[in-house]
């Protein structure tokens, strides 16, 4: 009866103590769960530039709006949404590539790094930028999806 008690006392001690009221909330829920099946060649002229590293493509039409592709490496090709997670969808929460970051044009500084997909300078946003799964098939040729 004792090892009862006991193993009661340490859950209920793991609950009240292991969760604090001044936890962050992860709140991303501006971003709709679109379905993503994209084909990249980058041998074709509109990916050409995604054969080398720290380059960036936007396709438009996919995802909540558009789809940046960012070559981070030679080995490594990133997706993410173009549209600002920590906004609902309008005109100004499409990001706008610059350079290696992705910045949102609604007046609150929402600067994203396309690399890591997290927020950039003094901004303590709850959300990163939404990632698509990119898999090789080969020929330089990747499916984009989710």
């Amino acid at each position: 009866m004792k090892i009862v008690k006991k193993l009661f006392f340490i859950c209920i001690s793991v609950i009240l103590f292991g969760c604090s009221a001044d936890d962050a909330q992860y709140n991303c829920n501006y971003l709709l769960d679109v379905g993503v099946n994209l084909s990249v060649n980058l041998n074709l002229p509109q990916y050409n530039q995604l054969l080398f590293p720290i380059n960036t493509v936007r396709v438009s039409n996919y995802g909540n709006d558009g789809i940046i592709l960012v070559r981070a490496n030679t080995n490594t090709l990133l997706a993410w949404d173009g549209a600002d997670p920590s906004h609902g969808l309008t005109a100004c929460s499409t990001l706008e590539i610059d350079g290696i970051n992705a910045t949102c044009s609604c007046g609150d500084g929402n600067s994203y790094n396309l690399i890591t997909g997290t927020a950039v300078g003094d901004n303590d946003l709850p959300c990163t930028l939404k990632p698509y799964r990119v898999e090789a098939l080969g020929n330089n040729t990747y499916l984009i999806s989710n």
